[in-house]
């Protein structure tokens, strides 16, 4: 399929109201938000009702080892995690989102770009780097508090990323980066939006309300430029994208097992527990439930895109168990 076919010349139409963040200028947190995400003077206070990061998103916290720790060690797990996802925060933005809005930017796709998209993809490459931003400084204030050291750790997910990026072939790098950019976005704001359901310790809660309130127009810029890429594409980029849709999602939902096993065993937790808790979220069942959970809004995307129309992509995507067959 060519970028001049008729699919082509009906996706330029359809979209041509979209590809803007809305009215940034008056929305995005990087002009308009007055919080310093300053940790609060009450913090001891508020830890007695509050959470450093939502329990919901550790489930070890659970385990009886960690229960008969007492909350001094969950707090401190908590926010251990907290500061690893900040850190990890930091370098996605950086190294891989906005490389991916790059490919836009920059007429890197295999496509036309509207100049329109340009404006906003310039647009939240500026709201990414403000999120890198606060996630760093976040992210100093609490390892400080808990003397925390030894740290950024390289993420896992930082290093897989970057792992399948260098194995595309290079004319097909670009599309790489935004595929990866695309289930990023989508992902994170399903992410934050369920993190943002929880009772944070203040500061936190309102620098991930402030990411979110930017990550759901991104999620949805992404989207949408998503399906104006994918009319565009012909059957080998087509099914190139397939694959790297798929690899992108596993990597998203797999366990760092090495940081997590540090983390735990530096809490004082013992072998036996951290086994038990290694291979209760290891499991391929397990990260099939997260990833089929946590992608809903990715995967809405690409159906609404006409991605599962296509009988090999709905093949593909129901045998790694991400939607029904």
């Amino acid at each position: 399929m060519s970028a001049s076919s008729p699919d082509h010349a009906a996706a330029t139409q359809s979209h041509k109201l979209r590809f803007t963040l809305g009215d940034w200028d008056n929305h995005a947190s990087v002009r308009t938000s007055r919080h310093t995400y300053q940790l609060p003077e009450d913090l001891q206070c508020q830890l007695q009702t509050r959470f450093w990061f939502p329990p919901s998103f550790l489930p070890y916290l659970s385990h009886p080892a960690i229960e008969a720790a007492g909350s001094k060690v969950m707090h401190r797990l908590a926010a251990n995690h907290l500061v690893h996802f900040l850190d990890y925060t930091t370098l996605l933005e950086h190294r891989i989102v906005n490389r991916a809005v790059e490919t836009i930017i920059h007429g890197e796709l295999p496509t036309h770009i509207p100049q329109h998209m340009k404006t906003a993809a310039l647009q939240l490459y500026t709201d990414e780097g403000y999120h890198a931003l606060f996630s760093h400084q976040l992210a100093e204030q609490i390892a400080d508090l808990h003397g925390f050291t030894g740290r950024p750790v390289m993420p896992l997910r930082i290093t897989r990323l970057s792992g399948q990026i260098a194995r595309a072939p290079q004319t097909k790098r670009p599309l790489t980066w935004f595929l990866i950019g695309f289930v990023s976005e989508t992902i994170i704001a399903r992410e934050l939006l369920d993190v943002c359901r929880e009772t944070l310790v203040s500061s936190v809660n309102d620098m991930l309300r402030d990411h979110l309130a930017d990550e759901a127009r991104h999620s949805r810029f992404f989207s949408e430029v998503f399906h104006y890429l994918w009319l565009t594409l012909n059957s080998r980029q087509r099914a190139f994208a397939a694959r790297t849709l798929l690899e992108t999602l596993t990597i998203f939902f797999e366990v760092d097992e090495k940081w997590l096993h540090q983390s735990l065993r530096r809490a004082g937790i013992g072998d036996s527990a951290i086994r038990e808790i290694l291979d209760n979220l290891g499991n391929e069942q397990a990260c099939r439930q997260r990833a089929r959970s946590g992608a809903t809004a990715t995967l809405a995307a690409l159906d609404k895109a006409g991605f599962f129309t296509h009988p090999n992509n709905r093949k593909l995507f129901a045998k790694a168990g991400l939607i029904d067959a």
